[in-house]
């Protein structure tokens, strides 16, 4: 089932709330893992923000193609 543009907004805040609180990346046994790019999620945050709020219901604009 795929996700409401409600629920995916809250899925990509959730994501740059845990890199601006410090888990952008980790380090194991001399590995290091990096998680999302913080300026991409700013972009899909915005994105899907404008969306929710003019209720859109998965249509895309020419300008947002």
């Amino acid at each position: 089932m795929s996700q409401t543009l409600a629920e995916q907004l809250s899925s990509v805040q959730a994501a740059i709330a845990a890199i601006e609180s410090g888990a952008q990346s980790i380090s194991l046994d001399g590995a290091i893992w990096t998680r999302g790019n913080l300026e991409a999620l700013y972009d899909r945050e915005e994105r899907l923000q404008r969306r929710v709020d003019r209720g859109d219901r998965g249509r895309i604009s020419v300008g947002e193609f």
